[in-house]
C-alpha cells in the first residue's frame, strides 16, 4: 500500500538521490520515479 507524505530532504541528499535516478534511467532507458529510488535507498538501509 502507498501513502502519501511530505518530507525536507536536504539539498547534498537530494543531489545524490537525483543522480542515482539519472543513473538507473541511463541504465534501464525507463522512467524512473524520485520516490522509487527513496524507496529503494530505505529499505535496503532498513535491512541492515
Amino acid at each position: 500500500m502507498k501513502k502519501r507524505i511530505t518530507i525536507m530532504i536536504d539539498e547534498d541528499l537530494l543531489k545524490k538521490m537525483h543522480e542515482i535516478q539519472a543513473k538507473q534511467i541511463r541504465d534501464s532507458s525507463q522512467s524512473i520515479s524520485l520516490s522509487s529510488v527513496l524507496n529503494e535507498i530505505l529499505r535496503t538501509s532498513l535491512k541492515k
